[in-house]
């Protein structure tokens, strides 16, 4: 299996195969603009993307989970707002009951903040972009 995913840059719109990289962030091959990193992970690949030289947020929610939906733009724009500086991984916890349970997951949606691999914060519910921004801005400026 590839873990590649394939992340089309913002800038001039080249689709590029972005792999999990512990060190450095994705840059477009074309135009070396950053990229945003946002991929999914199951229990094959989280370990290889859950490592990151940048903060990691690991999205922990469901398909049928109606407010995990609603967080998913607000995500998606995070990513493409940090672009080389932030990565997101989600991790549907259906399909990956084994690192639902390594987090302890009581209540989706769940956003756990990493920082070297390591679990910085946490954030239960669906809330807007600007309080995710927030509160992630306050966690990395307190670790």
């Amino acid at each position: 299996m590839d873990p590649s995913t394939i992340v089309r840059c913002p800038t001039c719109q080249k689709a590029n195969r972005v792999r999990p990289v512990a060190q450095g962030t994705p840059r477009c091959a074309a135009c070396k603009a950053p990229l945003p990193w946002l991929v999914a992970a199951d229990g094959a690949t989280f370990r290889d993307e859950a490592q990151a030289s940048v903060p990691v947020i690991v999205d922990l929610w469901a398909p049928w989970c109606g407010p995990c939906r609603m967080i998913a733009p607000a995500l998606e724009q995070l990513a493409l707002d940090r672009a080389g500086r932030l990565k997101v991984v989600k991790v549907d916890v259906d399909e990956a009951p084994d690192i639902a349970q390594a987090f302890a997951v009581q209540g989706i949606p769940l956003l756990v903040l990493l920082r070297d691999g390591a679990e910085v914060a946490r954030l239960t519910g669906a809330r807007p972009l600007e309080q995710i921004a927030g509160w992630l801005d306050r966690e990395l400026a307190a670790a």
